[in-house]
């Protein structure tokens, strides 16, 4: 079964939401993947894939059927992280991936306010 090619308006729900994460244009490159839409069964599938690379981070947005995205972000082949689920909507696909990897980001560097609770109950 061959899977359609993302459309200039997949394109464009990417571009955009990849500028407003980053504040400027991040190249994004058509690709193909083969993968198993269906992770219970043995055969793959080849499907159109996007990818571009960011910080030092890898991302991939497949599409596994009509109107279904699967997506992973990786630092290498060790450090490969999912949403755990397909979308029916590229922008949420997309969104929750960023998101998830902006979370994973600050948990990886440590980042923290290094305040307590104590310290944001203080009145001035």
């Amino acid at each position: 079964m061959a899977i359609n090619d993302f459309t200039d308006a997949d394109h464009w729900v990417v571009e955009t939401a990849l500028k407003e994460r980053y504040g400027k244009i991040v190249a994004v490159e058509p690709a193909d993947s083969e993968i198993r839409p269906d992770p219970a069964a043995s055969e793959v599938t080849v499907c159109p894939t996007l990818y571009w690379e960011q910080r030092g981070v890898e991302f991939v947005i497949f599409k596994i059927g009509t109107d279904r995205y699967r997506s992973q972000f990786f630092y290498s082949a060790l450090e490969q992280f999912g949403t755990g689920r397909d979308f029916d909507d590229l922008a949420e696909c997309v969104t929750t991936t960023l998101r998830l990897q902006a979370d994973h980001e600050k948990d990886r560097t440590g980042a923290t306010s290094r305040k307590t609770a104590a310290d944001l109950n203080k009145t001035p």
